[in-house]
């Protein structure tokens, strides 16, 4: 997910308006909580505003001194709710102990995702700090504010006087009290008009290395509560019947045989396929094995991915339907240059393979639909769900849950199993609430892939080994193509996250050509951690080690040439090199490869360490690591953040792939389809490159460099050049 995609919206959020950086704070008292929020308003929403108006507020503190932080971001592992309590925190002083996040909904003003320009609220393109960064901050201090305001004037001390510290406010004289005493009065005053934050110097909080999360504790003894575990009164199960091949339709169904099974309900035609309800999983789960379904596949895709991929290599060999970047004139500067080398790069469909399937919960009570799903895009998918329901987002109630794992899966363009569940509950007559659960073949099977993609790669060498010219042709299938998207991410024929990790190459080279070809498929796609620079950061990082064995330079050293206007990258490098000792031989039995690139505005580096304990067999042994993030609120969760991005790049290029055959998926569950193994996981070093500027993205700029740094590896160890992923497809030696 890229902030790109929401600095303006087309229909249906077109009525948004983008936010302007201003605050409106609000307060208000509810019994015995406070509750202090502000919203960013366009100038026009700042003069209809008569006064603020505090619902959705950012944080809250109830009577019993709990605190509950109000995210904008969603949860799905990565550590955004634990990020804004922490910029909250460092604030508001308050006691961790009592701090709880919850997700918040409902409120583009509230909760727009800045970094996207606020028109839209959503988590991705790893922008959860940088959209929380300030807002955040601010409604901590504006509301510790406040309590020391009702204090002193409680006390008839200056505020100057007042301290706070983990949820007591007190003043030198002796008094105390706890924040939740001084709520009622606190509420009745007016909110500042000036919220001065704390100075770098006086952090406490963010930067703190030895913060570990508030959340950690729920999720290792299971009272961490995830859709998976929603149960409501009288509340009924579907699974789901997905067409084998992507594209058709349900011709009949007969569900007469199901009728058997103890505690079946009744099977629904939904637009997807058909749904089989019962009073649990179980009795869904042996329904629907006696549920048969003719599918109509006129217009499925019926080719097999072997065949997808043969046509964009064909389509490779030929001159590019778009241009995505053109410096200099690279076609003669290649024609001139004294060495030419050439590379052709295979990239297969992925599939996101989260933990927790997907699912959702869906409930009509008096008109009022309330849903419990993973929202990653929760305003989309409340105008989709209202659609189906028949009646208007504001009688639409969202319950953000967090998510056992996204990686842009739970980001769709049409709200995916949030609208199957809708359809589900509305076929039912709103009778009773309805979870639709998804097995894992329903997610492996289902759709939403990384898409596959052909790179060809052309550089050439003057005979001093410089490098004088870079090509790269990009083939494969567009995500935004098709989406209500495409007016703003597709611009001449190119979609950005085809091409991003491309396009942007950093390398200083005079002739640069990015081509791009878009292809059509069949076959459903959607981001998938770290979206474009999955695959174009293993081409280009790869083939540039190729570059420089050719003119005889060391791979960190011909980069470092290359960046020498790209001061990050640099920074980066120099320490990823240093901490694994590259100016030192490897041990006896061990292989190196490097690699760096930027994604998300972050820059992160890698030097991948390996052994071949036997022919055909890589153990990486050791992945170091450096990455500059901006500020690091969290330094333990970006060092998570890095270990686990790692693991999930090496994940896919070593064994992971979606194919198909004659149009259906081959791959149904974690046996066909291969993540890393926790015994094949390296050991990680994570260096976090000192920085004040405003923090950047963590959760997938781990992902990029780790396959090209490991393929540079397996290179120096097998002289082999793997460029048909995953390894297991393309590598023996």
């Amino acid at each position: 997910m890229h902030p790109k995609l929401f600095e303006t919206l087309s229909a249906p959020l077109a009525s948004v308006k983008p936010s302007r950086r201003g605050f409106v704070l609000g307060a208000m008292a509810s019994g015995l909580v406070l509750s202090v929020g502000f919203r960013w308003q366009s100038p026009a929403q700042a003069q209809d505003a008569a006064e603020p108006h505090p619902f959705n507020p950012y944080i809250s503190i109830a009577a019993d001194s709990k605190v509950t932080i109000y995210s904008s971001q969603f949860e799905m592992g990565q550590g955004a709710y634990f990020g804004i309590a922490t910029l909250v925190n460092e604030e508001l002083d308050a006691d961790w102990a009592q701090i709880s996040v919850v997700g918040g909904s409902g409120d583009v003003a509230a909760f727009g995702n800045l970094a996207w320009g606020g028109a839209a609220q959503g988590t991705g393109g790893s922008t959860s700090m940088a959209s929380s960064w300030e807002r955040y901050r601010t409604a901590g201090a504006a509301l510790r504010m406040m309590l020391a305001e009702a204090a002193a004037k409680a006390w008839g001390v200056p505020v100057s006087e007042i301290a706070t510290k983990a949820g007591v406010i007190s003043h030198p004289s002796g008094k105390t009290a706890a924040y939740a005493a001084l709520v009622a009065a606190a509420s009745a005053l007016p909110v500042p008009a000036t919220v001065p934050l704390k100075p770098r110097s006086a952090w406490t909080q963010i930067g703190n290395a030895k913060l570990k999360r508030f959340d950690s504790r729920m999720k290792t003894d299971g009272s961490a509560p995830f859709t998976i575990d929603v149960k409501l009164p009288d509340m009924a199960t579907a699974v789901i019947i997905h067409p084998p091949k992507f594209g058709a339709t349900v011709a009949s169904f007969d569900a007469s045989k199901a009728k058997d099974v103890k505690g079946f309900v009744q099977a629904v035609q939904i637009s997807r396929g058909v749904a089989v309800v019962a009073e649990n999983m179980w009795a869904a789960l042996k329904a629907r094995d006696l549920v048969t379904v003719t599918w109509n596949e006129e217009k499925a895709e019926q080719r097999s991915s072997a065949d997808i991929l043969a046509a964009y290599e064909a389509q490779s060999r030929a001159a590019p339907l778009a241009v995505a970047r053109n410096d200099g004139d690279a076609a003669p500067a290649l024609a001139a240059a004294d060495k030419v080398l050439e590379a052709s790069f295979s990239f297969p469909y992925l599939a996101h393979a989260a933990l927790e399937p997907l699912n959702a919960v869906a409930s009509m009570t008096d008109g009022k639909l309330e849903i419990w799903a993973g929202h990653q895009m929760p305003d989309l998918y409340q105008y989709i769900a209202s659609q189906i329901a028949g009646t208007t987002p504001d009688k639409v109630k969202l319950h953000v849950m967090p998510t056992g794992g996204g990686f842009g899966r739970r980001a769709v363009f049409d709200a995916d199993v949030v609208a199957e569940a809708v359809e589900v509950a509305k076929a039912l007559g709103w009778s009773r609430p309805v979870k639709v659960q998804w097995t894992r073949e329903n997610d492996m099977r289902g759709g939403r892939y990384r898409p596959a993609y052909v790179h060809a790669m052309k550089a050439g060498l003057d005979k001093n080994g410089k490098i004088v010219a870079w090509s790269n042709h990009i083939v494969g299938q567009s995500i935004m193509s098709g989406t209500l998207f495409e007016g703003m991410a597709v611009k001449n024929g190119v979609d950005f996250t085809s091409v991003e990790g491309a396009a942007n190459l950093p390398y200083d080279i005079p002739a640069l050509a990015v081509g791009l070809s878009t292809m059509q498929a069949g076959v459903p796609v959607l981001w998938w951690r770290a979206v474009g620079s999955t695959h174009t950061a293993y081409a280009v990082e790869t083939f540039l080690d190729e570059v420089a064995e050719a003119a005889g330079k060391d791979p960190v050293a011909l980069r470092l040439e290359l960046l020498q206007k790209h001061p990050r990258h640099t920074a980066a490098l120099k320490l990823v090199a240093e901490k694994a000792g590259w100016d030192k031989p490897a041990p006896e039995g061990r292989f190196r490869g490097v690699a760096v690139a930027e994604s998300f505005g972050s820059v992160v580096a890698q030097i991948a360490e390996i052994s071949i304990p036997s022919p055909g067999e890589i153990k990486v042994e050791r992945v170091v690591c450096a990455v500059d993030c901006g500020t690091a609120i969290n330094p333990d969760q970006v060092v998570a953040q890095m270990e686990g991005g790692i693991g999930f790049g090496l994940s896919s290029i070593l064994g992971e792939e979606i194919t198909l055959t004659a149009g259906a998926v081959d791959q149904g569950n974690y046996d066909s389809y291969t993540p890393l193994r926790i015994a094949q996981m390296p050991k990680v070093e994570v260096h976090i490159v000192p920085s004040e500027a405003a923090p950047s993205g963590v959760g997938e700029p781990g992902v990029p460099p780790a396959g090209p740094a490991l393929a540079n590896a397996v290179y120096q160890a097998t002289k082999k050049r793997i460029r048909t992923l995953p390894f297991s497809k393309g590598f023996t030696a």
